[in-house]
């Protein structure tokens, strides 16, 4: 009996205790807290979301390469519009009938109830006679935003571009992302999108009956800042990459130039690019189409994705290779009657240089030089068959890094071509040795190259041995952060000492006589490069120069690659001069400013297919002849 008192008397009280704290609770929510009055559906609160300003961008010298300017999206919230004079509006901000319809059936179907954006970035010339009449049309707000702005035009590619987010993105984001907000897509506005997006603020403002904003809820107590992105600075000398695309006007190809020491990115041209301010605004969508539709194909980013046979500016890297095994020495020399035989068949050599070592061989591109270099390594004693010997080849070239992503701080790298041992031999049956591939060794066959990866081997060998990853941006925020993978020396596995005698001969390239590069001397400079002819199977060869300078202390090395421009010597190597000289003195000296105009206007395209002329039926002429009638259309004026 009394268990039974006691439990009916638990339960009572257990009750009591449960009905005081959903009091208490009811209590709390109705007259000590507004934080669910805030988050209630209400006709004259509603959130005002504050976009931060991204990031801003800094060139090397602190100039400033990417800014924000001011812009309002218009708002509607269809749930809360009246009847109100439609025409009006659409001729304040711009819009027809048609239009005004569509974006307002939009906002229908995205949500009655919530603000969607009916037009967006509007001019703050709009802005301001809009608003001064925004109360006579109820269900419609407007929120600032800003958009960016590129001061000098140029570098479309290196900065890449920003859009709105995607049903895709917001579902990825797990909430992160809104309606509305912008998401870095290409170039650094991609690759650094976390740093620079900043974060996004709300205002709970209240608005009477006339829509008319009244101020922000309890003082602002709900609220929150929107913190603008951080200060981002690149590596970038903009002075040397608007030079670098005037240069590259008219024509199809890369410049890449970076410090050495550093790894740090001066100059990154793809040409043809696009002005980085036509990829901002409402026609963003249209512009792309335009961009993609386009055969040059400027957006894309050939520093990073061109695929190019090095040619003989692979060379070098053979050589040195060649040095650190011991299979030769730079006094060797070997006969060249300018071809060599690599067994049945024949590799050309521009010229007939007899007896030649290692220094001339450079500066004379001795084709004949470089298989027999290549031939030494594949035959070595110590390897029991040429494919291993091709191995180990392979993986020291892959230390300079061909064959692999160096992982620049831009998405989109590709990696180039390498062949494995086993590719050559699944290609071959296993039935291959040196000659086969005896094209590798002048820096054709299966190996191609990215810009990016010519520039890295330059750098390489201006430091004698090693490379810094090549990066774009040099610093992060107020502290000036950077990635320890971009301070890290990569170390290729060759000897500072065999660098000296593959240098005399790049110097002499450029400033001997004999050189093949003499296009590139500079004034009261010590340029050491190495011209490439590469061939192009679809039509005339590319022109390739890399180079380092001044010889030493380097300062910046460079790879420039002018498609369908023939021999290296004759647009790639006065280009990089020209490059170079601005980075080093700050200016290009007097007597050469009309090279540089020349070279300026130059158009270096490849040549269209021009369609074939169908004749003209037979007819018979005054004679009673049968004569064929040429177009008057390709007729020339005589």
């Amino acid at each position: 009996m009394d268990n039974l008192f006691n439990r009916k008397y638990t339960i009572q009280g257990l009750f009591l205790l449960v009905c005081l704290i959903l009091l208490a609770k009811l209590f709390y929510i109705q007259v000590a807290s507004d934080k669910y009055f805030l988050s209630a559906e209400s006709n004259v609160l509603r959130k005002i979301y504050t976009f931060p300003a991204r990031g801003i961008i800094f060139d090397r010298k602190g100039r400033t390469l990417v800014e924000n300017i001011p812009v309002y999206d218009l708002l509607v919230i269809p749930n809360q519009v009246k009847p109100f004079d439609t025409l009006d509006l659409c001729n304040i901000i711009g819009i027809d009938m048609e239009k005004f319809r569509k974006s307002f059936h939009k906002a229908e179907v995205q949500s009655r109830y919530q603000p969607s954006i009916f037009q967006k970035q509007l001019s703050v010339e709009i802005y301001g006679a809009l608003q001064e009449r925004l109360s006579r049309f109820p269900g419609f707000l407007v929120q600032n935003r800003t958009i960016r702005h590129y001061p000098d035009s140029v570098a479309g590619q290196f900065f890449g571009y920003i859009k709105e987010v995607t049903k895709e993105d917001i579902e990825k984001s797990e909430g992160f992302y809104r309606p509305g907000d912008y998401i870095g897509r290409t170039g650094i506005e991609k690759q650094y999108n976390e740093i620079l997006q900043g974060e996004r603020g709300v205002t709970n403002m209240i608005y009477d009956v006339h829509n008319v904003p009244q101020g922000s809820y309890s003082e602002g107590k709900f609220d929150t800042l929107a913190r603008s992105g951080e200060r981002v600075y690149s590596s970038m000398d903009i002075e040397l990459q608007k030079l670098g695309e005037q240069l590259m006007q008219n024509k199809i190809g890369s410049i890449v130039a970076i410090e050495p020491a550093t790894g740090e990115v001066l100059a990154m041209v793809s040409s043809p690019g696009y002005d980085p301010n036509s990829m901002v605004g409402r026609n963003v969508g249209n512009r792309y189409m335009e961009l993609l539709r386009d055969p040059k194909r400027p957006l894309n980013v050939r520093p990073l994705s061109g695929y190019y046979s090095p040619g003989s500016s692979f060379k070098p890297l053979d050589a040195l290779i060649g040095l650190q095994e011991g299979v030769i020495d730079p006094n060797m020399t070997f006969n060249c009657p300018g071809y060599y035989m690599a067994g049945n068949h024949k590799v050309k050599c521009e010229h007939v240089d007899g007896n030649i070592s290692l220094r001339r061989g450079l500066a004379r591109s001795c084709n004949t030089y470089a298989c027999n270099v290549f031939a030494k390594l594949m035959t070595q004693k110590r390897f029991k068959n040429q494919q291993l010997a091709y191995t180990e080849w392979e993986a020291k070239v892959r230390k300079f890094g061909i064959g692999a992503p160096l992982g620049i701080d831009m998405p989109y790298e590709r990696k180039g071509t390498l062949y494995t041992a086993e590719e050559y031999s699944k290609r071959y049956k296993n039935r291959w040795g040196y000659t086969t591939v005896i094209s590798l060794a002048i820096g054709q066959g299966e190996m191609n190259t990215t810009p990016l990866q010519m520039a890295n081997i330059m750098a390489i060998i201006a430091n004698k041995g090693f490379y810094v990853k090549p990066h774009l941006i040099r610093a992060v925020g107020e502290n000036k952060l950077i990635k320890k993978e971009y301070v890290a020396k990569n170390y290729v596995g060759i000897d500072t000492a065999h660098f000296r005698p593959v240098i005399d001969g790049m110097q002499d390239a450029v400033n001997a006589p004999w050189g093949t590069a003499v296009l590139s001397r500079l004034p009261n400079i010590i340029m050491c490069g190495k011209t490439g002819t590469v061939q192009n199977p679809h039509g005339k060869n590319h022109s390739v120069f890399i180079g380092f300078a001044p010889r030493e202390n380097p300062k910046i090395a460079i790879a420039v690659v002018v498609e369908n421009a023939g021999f290296g010597s004759t647009y790639a190597a006065p280009i990089s001069s020209y490059m170079v000289e601005k980075y080093l003195t700050g200016k290009i000296s007097g007597y050469r400013l009309d090279q540089v105009e020349w070279m300026k206007k130059q158009v270096v395209l490849p040549e269209v297919a021009k369609p074939k002329v169908k004749l003209a039926p037979k007819t018979a002429d005054s004679a009673g002849k049968q004569t064929n009638v040429t177009p008057i259309t390709n007729q020339r004026a005589k």
